[in-house]
């Protein structure tokens, strides 16, 4: 897993969703998270059929943010678990070796520690930068990216606040992707902001 990792915002217009996805997919995402905080149940599983209907036709994985349950009715490609969710090994058991297991670690290695000995596919810190969706009551440190590329051997997400000018110094440190929400969804041209994006990574290849 490499590069950007688009995650949707709270927008209860399953159209608009799906256009400006698809608009960002079109420019080369690796992977699609569903979040939406404030749905009912049947926008949920509205949304979440059409995303996942959408990756597939993209051959991307749609994670589902917090909602265990919608995972397996959708038969989605992952979840992915905030501090207060599902355990790790919870969710791993119920999803399987196949499937994607994402873990919010904020600015806590021994948590990230703890993902990965739980069956963790990757490992999100953050927020870094100050963020218009989630306000963060701490602040991640670039320099703890340094110690979690040597400690653990999962992929590494990095989150808040990201645009491709201060995300620059996070994949430099060894970010494996950088997920936003507002840096695409907000865009005025969402495939031009994920370009951005993917040439992070496309210059720490040279």
């Amino acid at each position: 897993m490499r590069g950007f990792y688009l995650v949707t915002p709270n927008w209860d217009d399953t159209d608009h969703l799906i256009a400006c996805t698809t608009e960002a997919l079109d420019a080369g995402v690796a992977l699609v998270q569903y979040r939406h905080k404030t749905a009912e149940r049947p926008l949920r599983m509205e949304q979440g059929a059409a995303l996942l209907a959408l990756c597939r036709r993209y051959r991307r994985p749609l994670i589902i943010n917090d909602h265990l349950s919608l995972a397996l009715t959708l038969d989605a490609d992952g979840v992915h678990l905030g501090g207060t969710d599902a355990q790790v090994a919870e969710a791993r058991a119920a999803l399987g070796p196949d499937k994607i297991v994402g873990a919010s670690c904020y600015g806590e290695l021994q948590l990230a520690r703890d993902a990965q000995a739980a069956g963790a596919s990757y490992v999100a810190f953050g927020g870094f930068y100050p963020s218009k969706v989630k306000q963060y009551s701490f602040r991640t440190s670039p320099e703890l990216l340094l110690q979690a590329r040597r400690e653990i051997a999962l992929p590494l997400v990095v989150i808040g606040g990201m645009t491709p000018t201060n995300a620059a110094p996070l994949v430099e440190r060894g970010a494996d992707l950088v997920a936003a929400i507002s840096a695409v969804y907000m865009a005025p041209r969402p495939a031009a902001a994920v370009r951005e994006f993917d040439a992070l990574f496309a210059s720490r290849n040279e």
